[in-house]
């Protein structure tokens, strides 16, 4: 699909460098990445803001927007061309780091694409404020199946950006055998080389799905079984990764890892070695959206970058340079027939039902429950023979240190 698209733009920028003599037309010095046919676009006054040097702070996941691609559109750059306005571009690692950043007021974010129950964590302790969706009219693109979801009913807060699900990636020149489960990750003949989500919720998610649980359970009991499992798991793990997952899996340097679908359709189409399972349990589904915090600086615009993310053309870019899978059901209708009945991308309703669960937002009492047993997961991660070392080395140093005192008093004396 990206290179179809590559190859759709390098002609069409051939043909209107050769053809046009109008002011309209893509000169020699203009990157095509910038490029943006105003007839493909919606009638929409992007030019509002031109000249008065507005600057907007968005924080997206990395990997997760079409930017800096040879010959693809580069949607900030297109954004910024288009409208006048500046785009500072700021990536996070996981939903925690967001919300800790929005919380120590250090984060003046204008825009944000949190992952569903974080979005309703952020209403409910009002970090987010109400969108005007009369600067965002391509709200009409999206599929009225991810409007009102169960983060935000009254779809008041946010506009849906792309979805996927969570699955495993595993290496076939490493794995001899074809995966099926969550269980693979707890596979003692793949010591070592076991990737683990370093983020709480994802991790306990697996955890609960794989003894049978909800990946939404609030009982002590249950999440205490899931701490457990991972404890045993962290003999094997190899490392905690977020982002460092495209390395360690591309460069076969990990045999088998969980993570998020698009992802994973990136690094097989990086390494034909890798491949994926959709396990036989239940699965997070999850769906990320476009928010804008109380401390925006910046909201009429803010908005505008939203409707623009919304525009069929940028949000095929964003899917199609991404991997995952598009809420914009006018993008959708732009995608080949072989991404739309793609199973990893677009899997059937039936399954959807079934076999996944939406993160929702959990009480205080548990996010704070399943913080602290991460916290101590990780800080168990610390070799046992650390401590020790360090008072040994620390009494050393204080025996040296005296035995020099000493030294420089007894040459003092004479």
């Amino acid at each position: 699909m990206k290179r179809f698209i590559a190859l759709i733009c390098s002609l069409l920028l051939i043909c209107m460098t050769l053809c046009s003599c109008g002011s309209d037309a893509v000169t020699d010095e203009e990157d095509i990445s910038t490029y943006l046919d105003p007839e493909l676009l919606s009638d929409y006054d992007y030019t509002k803001f031109m000249g008065q040097d507005i600057e907007i702070n968005v924080a997206n996941w990395g990997e997760y927007m079409s930017l800096n691609e040879p010959d693809m559109l580069d949607v900030n750059k297109a954004f910024e061309k288009l409208t006048g306005i500046s785009v500072n571009y700021n990536t996070v690692a996981t939903n925690e780091t967001l919300y800790s950043k929005l919380s120590s007021g250090g984060a003046p974010y204008d825009i944000i694409i949190p992952s569903d129950y974080m979005i309703s964590r952020l209403i409910s302790e009002g970090f987010l404020q109400k969108l005007n969706f009369d600067n965002i009219p391509n709200i009409k693109n999206v599929s009225p199946g991810y409007l009102n979801p169960t983060y935000d009913p009254s779809n008041e807060y946010s506009v849906p950006y792309l979805w996927g699900m969570v699955v495993i990636i595993y290496n076939t020149t490493m794995v001899d055998e074809e995966l099926t489960s969550w269980s693979s990750l707890w596979d003692e003949k793949y010591k070592n080389n076991i990737l683990m989500f370093n983020n709480p919720r994802d991790a306990f998610g697996i955890a609960l799905s794989y003894l049978g649980y909800s990946l939404n359970t609030q009982d002590p009991s249950e999440i205490e079984q899931a701490m457990l499992l991972l404890k045993e798991q962290k003999e094997i793990v190899q490392s905690y990764v977020m982002d460092e997952i495209f390395d360690k899996m591309e460069g076969g340097s990990a045999a088998i890892a969980p993570y998020y679908a698009g992802d994973a359709v990136t690094m097989m189409d990086d390494n034909p070695d890798l491949t994926y399972c959709i396990p036989k349990e239940t699965t997070n589904l999850f769906v990320d959206a476009m928010c804008i915090p109380t401390t925006a600086e910046n909201k009429e615009a803010a908005e505008m970058y939203i409707n623009f993310l919304c525009e069929p053309e940028v949000a095929l870019a964003n899917a199609d340079y991404t991997g995952y899978s598009t809420p914009n059901a006018a993008a959708y209708e732009l995608l080949d027939d072989e991404v739309k009945y793609n199973p990893l991308q677009y899997p059937g309703d039936e399954y959807i039902e079934n076999n996944t669960e939406i993160f929702i937002n959990l009480s205080e009492e548990t996010n704070t429950l399943m913080q602290s047993m991460w916290n101590q997961l990780k800080i168990d991660e610390t070799s046992p023979w650390i401590v020790p070392i360090f008072l040994v080395l620390l009494l050393g140093a204080t025996i040296f240190v005296n035995a020099r005192r000493a030294k420089k008093k007894n040459d003092d004396r004479y």
